[in-house]
């Protein structure tokens, strides 16, 4: 079995799991191909740690856009952060898309992109993550400290990409309500409705080929 093949060599891999195996793996080579990394299923620390080494190496081999596909139910905040933190250092310019949903903190990976696009039906959720904590008094304790901070650190962040209050965003997360495309861009947090673009004939001898496409139908206002 040949590993998936990007733009100079192999897509990158953090040792983690594969996902679902072949289908993911085309997929995945596929949109790498078009310098464009997905982000999909629950934002944990393994699915950022790949998404990361992807964009990194995306950054390393051209000076093109990056895009970043978002369609994430749930995750960590320090998973969230970690991505962030990678976005904001990318020398070449990211555009987010929400294909299918983005719940809880990945919200915050859309926010710090350079462009940040919602396709028309996304699921958009600005909450809390849920944390499930056991152990002892004393630990539990300092998990409870270290999850504030980060939370603490995830608000500052955001507003900041928002260009809101700090406190409007945590008041927002701790709602913890469903919004409409439209109410996501008059917090900040994105800049333009997408919808999917028509592709170009193509002639009937040629297989199709793969890829998502979008054109922005609204504006920030």
């Amino acid at each position: 079995h040949q590993p998936p093949l990007g733009p100079g060599g192999p897509l990158p891999s953090t040792g983690g799991e594969s996902g679902a195996g072949g289908w993911d793996d085309w997929l995945r080579s596929r949109l790498f191909a078009q310098r464009t990394v997905l982000v999909r299923g629950d934002l944990t620390d393994d699915v950022a740690g790949q998404a990361s080494a992807e964009l990194m190496t995306l950054d390393a081999t051209g000076d093109e856009r990056v895009h970043l596909h978002l369609d994430c139910g749930g995750g960590t905040v320090g998973a969230a952060l970690a991505l962030m933190d990678v976005v904001d250092l990318l020398g070449v310019p990211t555009t987010a898309v929400v294909i299918g949903r983005a719940e809880g903190p990945v919200v915050g990976v859309l926010a710090v992109a350079d462009t940040r696009i919602v396709a028309p039906h996304a699921v958009l959720r600005l909450c809390e993550p849920q944390v499930a904590l056991d152990g002892r008094a004393d630990d539990l304790a300092r998990a409870v400290e270290h999850h504030q901070h980060q939370l603490g650190r995830f608000h500052e962040r955001v507003a900041q990409a928002a260009r809101r209050p700090v406190g409007t965003i945590a008041d927002a997360m701790a709602a913890g309500h469903y919004l409409n495309p439209a109410e996501l861009i008059r917090l900040g947090l994105a800049d333009e409705v997408g919808r999917p673009s028509a592709p170009p004939p193509r002639p009937l001898d040629r297989p199709a080929g793969f890829g998502f496409g979008f054109q922005a139908s609204m504006s920030r206002p």
